[in-house]
């Protein structure tokens, strides 16, 4: 199964043991895959509809243990799609009274046959009744992909209206829920997955939610290794670069105008890292008599790469006169 089916199949387990929060989630469940019907003589009935077996059980188990109603379950075979539809109904007209005024929406349909859309805030009132009504509804219209690829989780409502309150409820938990619409539904989700990990435990859903971590864990390792050998791999090139450039400059000035012409403290730097030209500025200024800190190193290289672009500007004439003086040390300055 996928990730977002072992969610569903999670915490179509879960049974919340308060009665509010039974009706809290048969309402997401009715509000998402439930359809009521008024016939001619005012009596009510409701249907549910689902290809999920574990939002059947689910919806089945409300139904029986939260009012002690007997349902008729159907199930049809796609063979064109290799897919199975259950049907949950409920036919009694004091039965399905029960369940619909149990989940506020019975006043708010007339004749004939319509999805149920809207919910009544009533019913999630308790911060264990909105975790409730989320779970039932993820159950019904929601999916996750899978975190070893990506990190999305989302619920698909039908109406403006029950995003925007499926929206709320989820910020009233902190998340950053977005809402987009896509073709004619309306879709609320979240993208980080840190968020997705508070969203399973919202919804009791501990053992997806270890496995998700599990999965962030190993992921955020990974990209901190690559990281760390994308960045040395950068400063060890940046380090053979600058290496090939001073050996170069130094093989130039060689060709040109000799090492000799060179103060005595850069003649022995440029013979140096001729000899030594994998060496770190570290291991030069311990070749250096007396020793010479990276620093001094550095700078010393630098006055000899200086010195080469001066010659070459010249198109390789002599050095002198094309440098600044010595300073009393025998430094050019």
């Amino acid at each position: 199964m996928s990730f977002s089916a072992n969610v569903k199949e999670e915490i179509s387990n879960q049974w919340s043991q308060a009665r509010h929060c039974q009706i809290a989630e048969l309402a997401a469940l009715t509000g998402f895959c439930g359809c009521i019907t008024v016939d001619g003589r005012d009596r009510y009935g409701i249907k549910f509809h689902t290809e999920n077996r574990a939002v059947a059980r689910k919806v089945f188990t409300l139904i029986k243990k939260t009012f002690n109603i007997e349902t008729n379950i159907s199930v049809r075979r796609n063979m064109e799609k290799h897919g199975t539809s259950y049907s949950i109904v409920v036919n009694g007209h004091e039965e399905a009274l029960r369940v619909l005024r149990a989940v506020k929406v019975v006043d708010e349909y007339q004749y004939g046959f319509e999805r149920v859309r809207a919910m009544n805030p009533i019913v999630t009132r308790q911060p264990c009744c909105k975790r409730a009504f989320l779970r039932g509804a993820f159950l019904a219209a929601g999916s996750m992909s899978d975190p070893n690829k990506s990190y999305h989780f989302e619920i698909v409502c039908g109406a403006g209206e029950m995003a925007a309150r499926i929206q709320e409820l989820m910020r009233g938990f902190s998340m950053d829920a977005k809402v987009v619409q896509r073709k004619k539904a309306h879709v609320v989700y979240l993208k980080e997955g840190e968020q997705i990990v508070d969203m399973l435990n919202i919804m009791e859903a501990h053992i997806s939610l270890m496995q998700l971590e599990n999965v962030r864990i190993i992921k955020e390792m990974r990209n901190a290794v690559n990281r760390k050998v994308n960045c040395e791999t950068a400063n060890i090139n940046k380090t053979v670069f600058a290496a090939v450039k001073q050996v170069e400059d130094i093989t130039y000035l060689r060709d040109t105008v000799g090492l000799d012409k060179l103060p005595e403290g850069l003649e022995d730097m440029a013979l140096a890292r001729l000899s030594h030209p994998d060496a770190t500025l570290k291991e030069l200024g311990e070749l250096m008599s007396p020793p010479v800190g990276k620093s001094g190193v550095n700078h010393r290289l630098r006055k000899i790469g200086e010195m080469a672009d001066k010659v070459r500007e010249s198109n390789g004439s002599a050095l002198a006169g094309l440098l600044p003086g010595k300073n009393k040390e025998g430094y050019y300055d």
